[in-house]
């Protein structure tokens, strides 16, 4: 594609801004077609394999680890390397990963494979975040990323619903196969997309036209930068926190409509889907509102992510409180908005407070946080309240992870502005 003028606040076109971030949407939302595929999935696996509902767990789980345990050393070669091999690289690797489930024939074999698909996917988040970064205004950042995400729930509904169609029609494999191919093309267009030049890891200390006030960071440097960056600990901590309650409403949503209010076990999940469902409207929402603020008040990223934090908790709390009430399935999907609307802006903070040569390392250690602190804790806890005091009981103590959320954002917009002006300015150059 031929390269245009730049336009403001843009380092390449903007037509050509949005043609690479059409492709970085459709590869997300692959992403977890191919990852939530296998959800469907389960009945099929149990009744030819004889697998049970731990291996099935075993299956989802194995993506996770494999994108906690790869995330940051993949991060560095985005970030060192380049942006475009290592997304068009990843994206081949899932691709292929999906397609060798369909020839699996055993259930170490679909393991090994699933956590092949988490390798590939280690660095996407912080990779595509970093083009996206780099691609749009500063002042767009968080609009646009709203829109990314929303590929998130999108893909993962696609993969859940094509998953069952797919396997009831021609069989479980083809399932795999199919949902594989999409992706597969995407993956081989964005090795021709134009990426920007790797930034010099260095630091300015007076006039920077003097050499000798430049300093390369070292590791050491590059650690110390990260932990007193204060505003960008508490975003990862706060990111923690909503997924701490996000992870635990998407695994047992279908259980607390089941059982709180007698639905059948597709009715329920039907209705818990629907929910979670609702981040197709918060991401984009988010991102729309979060940079109005941020126009306004610099710090208003972080606090519109306290802010929704917050509504999210009265929300469900509100909801939860009275299971049998009529307005509760609707105040329930008004949280859904609320639940996903913090993403963009928190996501813009973790870029926006780091040297532009770190944002895709930057985002890796948002993911091991949000990963460890939030989405492996959340659905444990639910499980463990249930047993001891029955579901309601744990639905009733899950919305106070919000709060604590909240909190983490609010405290971080005190220290936003400081660690924004530490940030060294560098003009990205991108290929021609």
């Amino acid at each position: 594609m031929k390269s245009e003028p730049a336009e403001s606040g843009y380092h390449i076109s903007k037509k050509y801004s949005y043609y690479v971030f059409a492709l970085l949407f459709l590869l997300y939302m692959f992403d977890y077609i191919d990852r939530m595929v296998i959800a469907s999935l389960f009945p099929f696996l149990k009744s030819d394999w004889g697998l049970t509902d731990t291996q099935c767990c075993l299956l989802v789980a194995a993506v996770s680890w494999s994108i906690v345990a790869f995330t940051f050393p993949v991060s560095v070669a985005v970030d060192r390397w380049s942006r475009k091999k290592c997304i068009g690289i990843m994206a081949v690797l899932w691709s292929l990963a999906t397609a060798a489930c369909a020839f699996t024939t055993n259930f170490f074999q679909l393991f090994v494979s699933r956590v092949f698909i988490g390798l590939g996917e280690a660095g996407y988040a912080p990779g595509g975040t970093a083009m996206i970064s780099a691609l749009f205004p500063e002042e767009k950042r968080a609009k646009v990323m709203g829109i990314w995400n929303a590929s998130i729930p999108l893909g993962a509904a696609l993969g859940v619903a094509l998953g069952g169609i797919i396997a009831e029609r021609f069989g479980w494999r083809h399932a795999f196969g199919l949902v594989a191919l999409p992706g597969l093309l995407v993956a081989v267009l964005f090795f021709w997309v134009k990426d920007y030049k790797n930034v010099d890891l260095i630091r300015t200390s007076g006039p920077s036209d003097r050499p000798e006030a430049q300093t390369s960071l070292r590791f050491a440097d590059i650690a110390r930068e990260f932990l007193q960056t204060r505003s960008l600990i508490l975003t990862y901590l706060g990111f923690a926190g909503n997924l701490f309650a996000t992870a635990a409403l998407l695994a047992w949503l279908p259980t607390y409509f089941h059982r709180m209010q007698g639905l059948s076990v597709s009715e329920a999940g039907t209705k818990g889907g629907l929910v979670m469902l609702m981040a197709i409207v918060g991401a984009p929402l988010g991102g729309f509102l979060a940079d109005r603020w941020y126009q306004v008040d610099p710090r208003g990223r972080l606090r519109f992510a306290s802010l929704v934090s917050s509504l999210a908790f009265v929300a469900f709390l509100s909801a939860f409180s009275m299971p049998g009430h009529a307005s509760a399935f609707p105040i329930m999907c008004l949280g859904g908005v609320m639940a996903a609307a913090f993403v963009p802006a928190a996501a813009a903070v973790t870029q926006d407070v780091v040297h532009p040569g770190l944002r895709a390392v930057s985002y890796s250690l948002c993911v091991i946080v949000q990963q460890v602190l939030g989405t492996a804790l959340g659905p444990i806890f639910v499980g463990v309240i249930s047993d001891h005091y029955g579901i309601g009981a744990a639905f009733l103590v899950l919305p106070f992870s919000f709060v604590v959320a909240a909190t983490f954002y609010f405290l971080g917009s005190f220290y936003y502005e400081r660690d924004l002006e530490k940030v060294e300015r560098v003009t990205l150059v991108f290929e021609q």
